[in-house]
């Protein structure tokens, strides 16, 4: 395996932010060769793609930064899914996989789940306080102080990784006892696409998501047995009609598919968002302070964390035939990169792009959750996970801080950026 090319990659994901500045400062498109594709990072630039959906296909949004081997493609051929999904498809056949997702994210639906959201957080903040008083008491990190007075997290693994794989497990109807290997199948899929692996571990991760995939059929093939009011039933009606009552196996590959767009869509991006969010709240006193002191700015400063520092950076789009963008002519089947984060810090729209500032008053909205046709059904989910996270922890804890000592490492992907690991203490 040649490094060299993988080394220039895991370096643009795991800081793209001066690729995203060149490219806007260049006149025209700059093609990049870690990505193989034209970088998008102008705001004005990102929206013209978007709104010409007929001109810049979806169908490559997630073609794999680096390809599987056959080997791994092989097992992979042995699972279920593998059928379109609402990222890569266009027309009337992404309207179509839309529909149910949209019907199973109304926002009736949304606050219907929120109570429990409110109440899986509280127990996962209830049990961390708990740990992180008992490592005090044991003698790990001085003497013991009294529960909630002093204590340490990892934040990504007990908190931040959980919470929204249990929210997005109760809206599709998952037992809760199957949550955690599903949210770790999810995670298994991103690696294979995005990450690289040698033949051996691309192998072993591709039998992983197989078993996830399986995993998820009994649950398709169970529901439709017994539906229920969940959006798993949602989609499975959706794939069948409703009047069909054959579940054939072409319609559990279908599904299937579904499923497991939404694992990584529906608890990977708000993952990374919580992660990012305490990151550079966290990095500047003042403005963790601020929020503690004033809640009412919480909806501010969300829109700020998603903006400053983007879960999902981007997609990719592929276009249908000779168009001209920027002033670059593309020919047909151009492989283009449209970078959210690239447009959010684009000072054209966003003044002083690269302050964090969750007092910023908007001068436009930004790009993270998409934007037209393709924007993303799950925002507001996402929203009211960070909102419930953000009124807990600066109500229960307005002492916490990074860790001292850390070195906080960014994980090597674009398309659900978060920190590795977040030691946070109080």
């Amino acid at each position: 395996m040649d490094s060299e090319p993988h080394d220039k990659l895991d370096e643009l994901q795991r800081d793209p932010y001066p690729h995203y500045a060149r490219a806007r400062a260049a006149d025209g498109l700059t093609h990049v060769p870690e990505l193989d594709s034209w970088l998008v990072a102008r705001d004005a630039d990102v929206r013209e793609v978007l709104r010409r959906p007929e001109d810049f296909s979806s169908a490559n949004a997630l073609r794999p930064d680096v390809l599987p081997a056959p080997a791994a493609l092989a097992v992979l051929a042995g699972g279920f899914g593998g059928r379109p999904v609402v990222v890569s498809a266009d027309g009337t056949l992404h309207q179509e996989l839309r529909a149910p997702i949209v019907r199973g994210l109304s926002p009736a639906r949304v606050a219907a789940v929120v109570p429990y959201a409110t109440e899986r957080a509280t127990a996962l903040i209830d049990g961390f306080i708990k740990d992180g008083a008992r490592h005090k008491e044991d003698g790990e990190d001085g003497p013991g102080v009294p529960d909630g007075e002093g204590g340490r997290v990892e934040l990504m693994s007990a908190y931040a990784g959980r919470l929204p794989g249990d929210v997005i497990g109760r809206l599709v109807g998952f037992d809760p006892d199957d949550v955690p290997a599903l949210v770790d199948g999810g995670h298994r899929a991103e690696q294979l696409l995005f990450r690289p692996m040698t033949e051996a571990e691309q192998i072993a991760t591709a039998e992983d998501v197989v078993a996830t995939a399986h995993r998820l059929d009994a649950f398709v093939r169970a529901r439709h047995a017994d539906p229920r009011e969940d959006l798993g039933s949602e989609l499975i009606a959706s794939v069948t009609g409703p009047d069909e009552d054959e579940l054939t196996l072409d319609h559990r590959h279908q599904v299937v598919g579904h499923l497991q767009n939404l694992l990584i869509a529906g608890h990977l991006t708000t993952t990374a968002l919580i992660g990012t969010t305490f990151l550079h709240l966290l990095r500047d006193r003042r403005q963790w302070e601020l929020l503690c002191a004033e809640p009412e700015r919480i909806p501010a400063a969300i829109e700020e964390a998603a903006r400053y520092d983007t879960a999902l950076q981007g997609f990719r789009r592929i276009t249908t035939r000779r168009v001209t963008l920027a002033g670059t002519e593309l020919p047909a089947g151009a492989q283009v990169f449209l970078a959210f984060g690239g447009a959010n810090r684009d000072e054209a729209r966003h003044p002083r792009p690269d302050d964090f500032d969750i007092t910023r008053h908007p001068t436009g909205r930004h790009l993270s959750f998409g934007f037209g046709v393709h924007t993303c059904p799950g925002s507001q989910l996402a929203r009211e996970q960070l909102r419930i996270t953000l009124e807990l922890l600066t109500s229960r804890l307005p002492g916490l801080r990074l860790a001292e000592g850390q070195q906080i490492t960014m994980r090597p992907t674009l398309i659900h950026r978060s920190p590795e690991r977040l030691e946070l203490a109080w």
